[in-house]
């Protein structure tokens, strides 16, 4: 499975942006769906995930109430919903999917088993 990141850009503090990760050779039904970001000098840290069945969803508390994950089965495709974003939200965004994971498991990176190559975003303060 190939996954490929977009949507990112440049935004201003407070404004909005929405993520999209297209999946393409392979199915995403029965995958678990995340978002992961990266800032330099950090480590990859983990944004938001969608369970394999599509119904729970979970999110770091840095993002709550402000980021929403869904996902399109039909389309191979899932998406981040990103809202009142300011600068420390700044990073280069992975999409990742991940066929055996468990709920406890969706939060590590080395869960996932296919990756995106990331798309930047960048908010302006």
């Amino acid at each position: 499975v190939q996954l490929q990141a977009s949507g990112g850009g440049l935004v201003q503090a407070g404004g909005s942006l929405r993520l999209s990760c297209a999946a393409s050779g392979g199915t995403i039904i029965g995958h678990a769906l995340g978002w992961f970001r990266q800032s330099p000098g950090k480590e990859r840290e983990f944004v938001a995930a969608i369970a394999r069945s599509g119904g729970a969803t979970y999110y770091a508390d840095s993002v709550k109430g402000r980021f929403a994950v869904s996902r399109d089965n039909a389309k191979r495709t899932w998406y981040l919903q990103m809202s009142r974003l300011d600068f420390e939200d700044t990073a280069v965004y992975y999409c990742a999917a991940g066929a055996r994971i468990i709920t406890s498991s969706l939060g590590r990176p080395s869960a996932y088993d296919y990756w995106g190559p990331g798309t930047l975003v960048t908010v302006s303060s």
